[in-house]
């Protein structure tokens, strides 16, 4: 423990120290929030969870307004992080699987190790899994076999624009996208989480799908005591996945 900081696991990875925390907020006392930070920068909170979670909301309305199948809907997340848009999809009507990809070891292992809070939750859930392995190697290659899904959410890159690699370039093109929709169910939605609107992304969006949406999700950052916006992009098509 130093100061109100508990460091609860740390590990170096190919993209360079990662530490899971816990805190208790100096403004708050008595609540305690659990964080991953990457070379010592913020990535993600158990604070505020609305935009991971919107993710899934967002994709499985779309899902449904558009007709596509909800009904034993299959999901696929890219990056686990906390869980929040795990647990999102699992508590939607009609959800199947989740099957989440996650790059970093150690965030699966800290989740089978029960130290983040939701790994009780999870890892009691037979329709969750975590597998390892890039998500966006996976989307950018063919599809194995016969798996699709009826969603599939990106929450990995700060944004489009700010990425923490360059593994992900090709994902974020009209090509990438094209890739990705290979993996998607007849109806099936793509939605990326992003802390800021990105045309150039935008773009590419609407160019590859027949329907895009880009919602905007709002909500009160105790810790700088302001409103902040993330975003979620969607994109599906009526008549399923595949190239157009």
């Amino acid at each position: 423990m130093i100061g109100n900081i508990e460091v609860l696991a740390h590990e170096e990875t190919p993209l360079g120290l990662l530490l899971l925390r816990r805190r208790e907020l100096l403004g708050d006392p008595g609540t305690f929030v659990t964080e991953i930070t990457l070379n010592h920068e913020f990535l993600m909170s158990s604070l505020h969870t609305a935009s991971e979670r919107a993710l899934a909301g967002a994709a499985l309305a779309m899902l449904r307004e558009g007709g596509g199948e909800a009904d034993a809907a299959r999901v696929l997340v890219g990056g686990l992080g906390l869980g929040y848009t795990a647990q999102a999809a699992l508590a939607e009507r009609g959800v199947e699987r989740v099957a989440v990809i996650e790059l970093l070891e150690p965030v699966a292992h800290w989740l089978a190790d029960g130290l983040i809070p939701l790994s009780g939750e999870l890892n009691a859930d037979p329709r969750f899994e975590v597998r390892l392995g890039d998500a966006y190697a996976h989307l950018l290659a063919p599809p194995a076999g016969e798996e699709r899904f009826e969603a599939i959410l990106i929450d990995i890159d700060h944004s489009p624009d700010d990425r923490l690699g360059r593994a992900s370039d090709r994902f974020y093109t009209r090509d990438g996208l094209a890739a990705a929709k290979a993996h998607l169910a007849p109806g099936g939605v793509l939605a990326v989480w992003s802390y800021e609107e990105d045309s150039p992304f935008a773009d590419a969006m609407r160019d590859s799908f027949e329907e895009t949406r880009f919602v905007p999700v709002t909500f009160e950052n105790v810790l700088i005591d302001e409103e902040q916006t993330d975003w979620v992009f969607l994109g599906r098509d009526r008549s399923g996945g595949g190239p157009r």
